[in-house]
């Protein structure tokens, strides 16, 4: 995709995907493009991006940076206690239901419930990505 820059006193201004009404070259409009690192799924991610304003196009960069284990670690755990809360929720609202039909199945909240429970100790026990991977 293709973007605009305004470049004051050396430093980037603004930053559009429309060209500008003055058009690129006037008030400090430039073209611009964006660089995007090569990330590994699961084990990367982008920084916050930066400027190359020495390069024409100026170029709009996208590092990466590793993600640890044990942050990937606690995204998971978030997911599978996520997991969990949307049973008991659902559950709840059966039980709270005015539909005769609708009723509390509390044998789905207890199978879900150690669900969880193994989940939670498959991912606490996993000390490398690789590990992690296999539990996806």
């Amino acid at each position: 995709m293709t973007h605009f820059v305004r470049v004051v006193d050396g430093k980037v201004k603004d930053v559009w995907d429309t060209p500008p009404a003055e058009g690129v070259g006037n008030n400090g409009w430039r073209n611009a493009v964006e660089i995007h690192a090569t990330l590994v799924p699961n084990r990367q991610a982008y920084t916050a991006h930066r400027f190359d304003l020495n390069t024409d196009p100026v170029q709009i960069i996208w590092d990466s940076y590793d993600i640890t284990v044990e942050d990937r670690k606690g995204g998971m755990l978030a997911d599978i206690k996520n997991e969990f809360q949307q049973v008991v929720l659902e559950q709840t609202r059966l039980q709270l239901s005015d539909n005769p039909v609708e009723q509390l199945d509390v044998s789905a909240i207890e199978t879900a419930r150690q669900t969880m429970l193994s989940k939670l100790a498959a991912v606490n026990a996993a000390t490398t990505h690789d590990e992690l991977d296999a539990l996806l």
